[in-house]
């Protein structure tokens, strides 16, 4: 059974950490954090983000690849493996994936279109293909089929085969365009400025010059959403690992990589900005700098341009694809252990709901995010906006309080009182059920039980106290999250609580089973 295990999982500790690496690095790596530093005080907002990392991520990923390792099995059953009663934290959890691919797939068709379109020039084109809901559904469409065939193909084959190939050729690319872009003379120096100068000033306060903790809830954003926390992906990715992969040293690569391509995209792009577009170094950032100014940059460029065009765009659609089809994987998984149903066909049903959900919300990122008309909206809110929002600033940060709050208070055996308010107490717990943390453990027991929750909790009710009182309609998105979380609670105890939920063995063996049929 050990073998079936080893086939059924990743094959090594470098495509573990790689997948894991591929889920974490996306769309917000390479335009979010660059521009939350420019407008959070420059290198006072790093600071801060890699505290963050180290306070928040890493033990939240700690506890989430640990919850999938024990179970092996998709995430429902993980969560009901710590506590029988803990299982719809995992329904919500998988449904978190599902709504961002919903969305997060038409910007990686964008991605796609300006890859491919880089040697007819991109600058301009926004405008124009945004509202061509043909081929924004087209390159949607193409984005998801890419994704689809690698989930098609399993954890070995597909995602720890292409996250292998995948993942380094994002980073030399990177780091090509970085050592290009602090090649190109004058302005550099500005653009480094704006970048990396620290001014604690104006992380801690607005622009009016009043007090504010935007910069740190900023950071700690950043820095949980990242990492693709809270959202199951690396509960699914921890189930498949075996005895041989180690957590700890795991989630420090992982947190590691994460952060350099954070820092390298910085790199890349204010050189690039400050030298060939300065009036844009205080541009706010998200989709109109990735997919307006940064063409007008490449074009400037001439002929090397397009090429740079090219490996940028390219560089960002690989991010978007490792970090998709962690997504798919999380409901595929679910889907093919509780079901009759073969992994390809699970991956093909999720796809298929993600992409017919994909066309309205294309159609109304085009009309009303681009272009800023009147288009689809919910409460008046664009269809991606309500989305992110829902899944990022409400649900995500309560998926990874619950899996923190799963293994600092629910986990092991409690022989008194004092015992469930220990951490030391929790330590002997996780070495006897095989989690060693070598010195690090206290530390991550400590921080688990008491620290990380707290802070996670902070982020997510801040958060939603200070986008209510921005916009009232904000309650809306707050609504339909808690809405979503009341479901698959109800679900979870009226049909998922008892019964079989399915692991990673069994799938293989189902799997197994039809081939010689």
């Amino acid at each position: 059974m050990e073998n079936v295990k080893k086939k059924n999982g990743f094959a090594s500790g470098i495509g573990f950490i790689l997948a894991a690496a591929g889920s974490a690095v996306g769309l917000g790596n390479l335009w979010g954090f660059p521009f939350k530093t420019s407008a959070n005080g420059g290198a006072a907002f790093v600071f801060v983000y890699i505290a963050c990392v180290l306070f928040i991520g890493a033990i939240t990923m700690i506890a989430e690849i640990y919850i999938g390792k024990r179970a092996a099995a998709n995430t429902v059953a993980s969560f009901r493996n710590v506590n029988k009663n803990y299982g719809w934290v995992g329904l919500v959890v998988m449904f978190i994936p599902f709504l961002i691919t919903c969305y997060y797939s038409v910007l990686g068709g964008y991605t796609l279109k300006y890859a491919m379109n880089s040697f007819q020039g991109n600058g301009g084109i926004l405008g124009t293909f945004s509202v061509n809901v043909g081929e924004v559904i087209l390159y949607t469409a193409l984005f998801l089929a890419i994704s689809l065939l690698i989930v098609m193909g399993g954890v070995k084959g597909g995602i720890e085969s292409a996250s292998k190939v995948l993942m380094p050729i994002l980073f030399l690319i990177l780091v090509f365009i970085v050592i290009f872009c602090l090649c190109l003379g004058e302005g550099v120096s500005a653009g480094l400025n704006k970048y990396l100068n620290p001014d604690f000033y104006a992380f801690f306060h607005d622009a009016n010059g009043n007090l504010s903790f935007n910069g740190l809830l900023a950071a700690m954003g950043q820095a949980f959403f990242s990492l693709s926390l809270g959202m199951g992906a690396m509960v699914c990715y921890g189930s498949y690992t075996g005895k041989e992969i180690k957590v700890g040293k795991s989630v420090a690569m992982i947190c590691i990589f994460d952060t350099c391509v954070a820092l390298l995209a910085g790199l890349a792009m204010f050189p690039a900005i400050g030298a060939l577009l300065p009036e844009q170094l205080n541009s706010s950032g998200g989709v109109g700098l990735m997919f307006a100014v940064l063409p007008l940059v490449f074009d400037k460029m001439g002929a090397i341009g397009q090429i740079i065009s090219f490996l940028f765009f390219a560089m960002v659609a690989i991010a978007a694809i490792t970090s998709v089809i962690s997504l798919v994987e999380v409901v595929t998984q679910l889907i093919v252990q509780k079901t009759k149903l073969t992994r390809k066909k699970s991956a093909l049903i999720v796809i298929a709901l993600a992409f017919a959900i994909s066309v309205p919300v294309g159609m109304s990122l085009g009309k009303v995010a681009i272009l800023e008309t009147n288009g689809i909206n919910l409460f008046g809110f664009d269809l991606l906006t309500f989305l992110d929002e829902a899944t990022n600033a409400v649900l995500m940060p309560l998926g990874a309080f619950a899996a923190c709050f799963a293994i600092g208070w629910l986990f092991g055996k409690k022989n008194s009182v004092k015992d469930w308010f220990s951490p030391k107490t929790l330590l002997n717990n996780l070495k006897e059920d095989g989690l060693d943390l070598g010195k690090f453990g206290m530390i991550f027991a400590v921080m688990v039980k008491y620290v990380t929750p707290v802070l996670v909790l902070f982020l997510d009710i801040a958060g939603i106290i200070t986008n209510v009182t921005k916009n009232p309609n904000y309650w809306f998105i707050v609504g339909f999250a808690l809405l979503l979380v009341g479901a698959c609670t109800a679900f979870y105890f009226a049909f998922l609580r008892k019964g079989d939920l399915g692991n990673n063995e069994l799938e293989l063996l189902k799997e197994q089973q039809l081939e010689n049929k």
